[in-house]
């Protein structure tokens, strides 16, 4: 495939939105196409119903016991989470059902974000049959979210559903048995309620765990409450339900701090949802799920990928909603780990990229926590700067407080210039690109307006107080430290890329508003002046000081690549200057994680090289990706998988700079391929399809008005007609790229010129079979 370069309209016109600031800027000065109410007739159709056929595919299947949390099921609904897996050293007599929660934390700031303010582990049942257990045979269905299947012991078998409802956030497990399993029964084992990090690390002067667990009956309803030490709860509540051969277990987890209404919340959560059998506790939950699924669909000749990017979309909603914490390093399915909370130098940021594309914006945490906790980001600002100045630690709890500062509790702002704190700064800069991409998809004006200029003001602002000329004229950074790699340097490149793109960001943003800011002056004098991002032969160094000369799994110093897209390869030099930094990042083995390979895979996307990124995830899920798709390090990470579905959504579609690329990168494998409402920048829905190695058909819905730029892949000339078949003005802007103006709520179809295709979306058939993910027979 060729470079995904394009024309590339004024940062102005790209940002812009005629419906929620005022004036679409389209310098072909076209008409804007009215929509009517039958704009969508000409519009793609589902035939059938397209996503259960996907979702059904994509199930993970078990033959074998999984024995760890890489390998079961797992459940949840952003709060709630269920890991699911034989009980260590008992795998033959007891299933284990892990309860945790994304809300249940400590509250003891003194010893940090990572000690006293971390995620507490809640506990778990254990599902203990008459007999030993000789087979199973389970499936998790993406389509319902639920488990269903078979425990078969040397007694009988169990058949069992299970699922954690959507709305109730509680977990469901209906288990009918035979004759000779009526006797099994449901155990709670409640965990010490400890900070994880405590079986990594030594523990802090003076930290210790909270008291253990009371478990009593409140009429019928079993609950186990947690006191913690500084004040509150956590309650597990579960009750279980027999109806004639079947019962129910019933469970629900609340948290309180300062107070003690946890308990009485879990009871009644219990309380009301006990009364619905399992049946018609999950018409609802189902009904949900369903929705969620066809906001958008993706369809590609690579079974293993295609289901993995399903399981994805699974994995995301189970561990993430809009009004949930942002998602720590595990999602709530905390399992032992050093990392009991939130990470903002990388984890957070790759966690959500997915949603964007994937059409989930109900699923962004990170922008409403940003927002909501804004005032708390101030106070975990160094002193001197907090009038004016704002910056993220690198590690949080769920309201962004680090609390205690150190390399054992948890890590704070730095400043630039000193050690100790490590000076690591730009994670806020960054976080707020997560901020961007969602104002981007949406277009929408108060995203910009109350979240993006107020923050990144003053996100940057901590920057400036830091500036200095050189003896260059240029303006310098003071040595900051750029995750993870190790020593702390003068114009780190994390810094400086962060800094450029908050600054340009700043002053559109600005402009958009119609906001005349006093330091626009300054913005405007950071980019003609600041210093030139350090290189060597080998590419981007990690800054003026350090050459990127060891293995190294973060791509912080290229961040102007991927994803700021502030280097794109525009021109020979800078296209061989990615190229080279790529190569030599990638080229030192050792240290490389999964995420790696994920970052590779999108920076080879942009530069159009298909084949080296479908490369670059094969290696991915050779060497890292485990049986049910989770993944791991020193302990449970979630990011890296939710990346890779990032990486294959830039294979298909990039709409950076203002231009909608559609299949930029696709390997030669992939001759096939459907789109359907996937969501661009600019707020655009769009549709494709791909037949026998070219495109056949692109379909594009304006929500806002903004200017529209396609790349489209159609070879030769092309029409363009509206939902109606009628033909649209537009600009020919050369290499295969039209501008089209559409107004809200219109639409364009591009085909080759005289074609009229078959707009049927379908899913694509395989090359080949593949293994489905799980623990299938052998």
């Amino acid at each position: 495939m060729s470079s995904p370069s394009a024309p590339d309209p004024s940062r102005r016109t790209v940002l812009a939105t005629g419906s929620a600031l005022g004036g679409t800027l389209l310098a072909s000065g076209l008409p804007l196409t009215q929509a009517t109410a039958a704009d969508r007739t000409e519009a793609t159709r589902p035939a059938g119903n397209p996503w259960r056929t996907v979702l059904d595919d994509a199930d993970l299947v078990w033959q074998r016991m999984p024995t760890a949390w890489y390998e079961g099921p797992f459940l949840g609904n952003g709060l709630l989470g269920s890991g699911i897996y034989a009980e260590p050293g008992a795998a033959s007599t007891a299933v284990r059902f892990n309860i945790q929660h994304s809300e249940v934390q400590d509250h003891r700031p003194e010893f940090g974000s990572l000690f006293g303010l971390a995620r507490l582990p809640i506990g778990y049942f254990t599902l203990e049959p008459v007999g030993a257990v000789t087979g199973l045979d389970w499936r998790l269905s993406l389509h319902d979210a639920e488990l269903t299947g078979t425990l078969t012991t040397d007694k009988g078998t169990l058949a069992l559903r299970a699922l954690i409802h959507n709305d109730r956030s509680v977990l469901a497990v209906e288990v009918t048995a035979s004759e000779g399993e009526r006797g099994f029964r449901w155990v709670f084992h409640p965990a010490d309620a400890i900070s994880p990090r405590a079986a990594f690390k030594p523990l802090p002067d003076g930290y210790q765990g909270n008291p253990p667990a009371q478990v009593a009956d409140h009429d019928g309803i079993t609950a186990a409450v947690q006191p913690l030490l500084a004040g509150g709860q956590h309650v597990t509540a579960w009750r279980e339900r027999a109806r004639g051969r079947t019962r129910t277990l019933y469970a629900h987890v609340a948290h309180s701090h300062p107070g003690t209404t946890a308990l009485g919340r879990a009871l009644k959560a219990v309380r009301r949802t006990e009364q619905l059998p399992y049946s018609a506790l999950a018409v609802d939950h189902r009904a949900w799920w369903h929705a969620y699924y066809r906001k958008s669909f993706l369809s590609l000749p690579d079974a293993r990928i295609q289901r993995f990017y399903w399981i994805q979309l699974y994995k995301t909603a189970s561990a993430a909603r809009r009004d949930a914490p942002v998602m720590a390093t595990s999602g709530p399915w905390l399992e032992p780990t050093p990392w009991p909370n939130t990470w903002w130098n990388l984890n957070a940021q790759l966690e959500y990229w997915l949603i964007h594309g994937s059409n989930h914006l109900e699923l962004d945490a990170i922008t409403r926590a940003l927002s909501e906790f804004r005032d708390n980001l101030a106070q975990e600002t160094p002193t001197p700067y907090r009038a004016d100045s704002l910056g993220i630690p690198r590690t949080t709890d769920p309201q962004l407080v680090n609390g205690a500062a150190s390399s054992l509790m948890g890590y704070g702002v730095g400043v630039p210039g000193q050690d100790p704190p490590t000076p690591e700064v730009g994670n806020l800069t960054w976080a707020l690109h997560n901020v961007w991409l969602s104002y981007r998809h949406t277009m929408d004006g108060s995203i910009l307006q109350d979240v993006l200029f107020p923050l990144l003001r003053k996100a940057i602002n901590y920057y400036l107080h830091f500036l200095e000329p050189g003896p260059d004229g240029k303006l310098h950074l003071p040595a900051t430290f750029s995750p993870e790699y190790g020593g702390d340097s003068r114009d780190c490149n994390y810094d400086l890329m962060l800094l450029t793109w908050g600054c340009r960001t700043l002053l559109d943003t600005a402009q958009l508003l119609g906001v005349d800011d006093p330091l626009a002056p300054r913005w405007r004098e950071v980019l003609a002046k600041r210093a030139p991002y350090p290189t060597d032969d080998n590419g981007f160094m990690i800054g003026a000081d350090i050459p990127f000369a060891k293995s190294h799994r973060h791509y912080s110093h290229l961040l102007a690549v991927y994803p700021l897209y502030e280097v794109t390869g525009r021109t020979p030099d800078e296209r061989a200057l990615i190229e080279r930094s790529l190569a030599h990042w990638v080229g030192f083995e050792g240290a490389l994680q999964g995420y790696t390979f994920t970052g590779a895979a999108s920076m080879s996307a942009l530069l159009g090289k298909g084949e080296d990124a479908l490369g670059y995830l094969g290696e991915l899920m050779t060497r890292f990706i485990q049986p049910n798709t989770m993944y791991k390090e020193s302990g449970p990470v979630i990011e890296t998988p939710l990346s890779a579905a990032q990486s294959l959504h830039d294979m298909v579609c990039q709409s950076w700079g203002g231009v909608i690329r559609v299949f930029p990168a696709l390997p030669a494998a992939w001759a096939d391929l459907v789109l359907h409402d996937f969501r661009t920048q600019g707020a655009f829905l769009l549709g494709a399809r791909r037949e026998n190695g070219a495109t056949r058909w692109v379909r594009l819905v304006s929500e806002a008005g903004a200017p529209c730029v396609v790349r489209h892949g159609i070879a030769g000339p092309v029409d363009v007609r509206d939902g109606q078949g009628r033909p649209l003005r537009h600009v020919d802007l050369g290499d295969g790229a039209v501008q089209i103006p559409l107004r809200k709520g219109a639409s364009a179809l591009i085909t080759a010129k005289g074609d009229r295709p078959d707009l049927t979306v379908a899913p694509v058939r395989p090359n080949e079979e593949a293994p489905r993910w799980g623990l299938p027979r052998v």
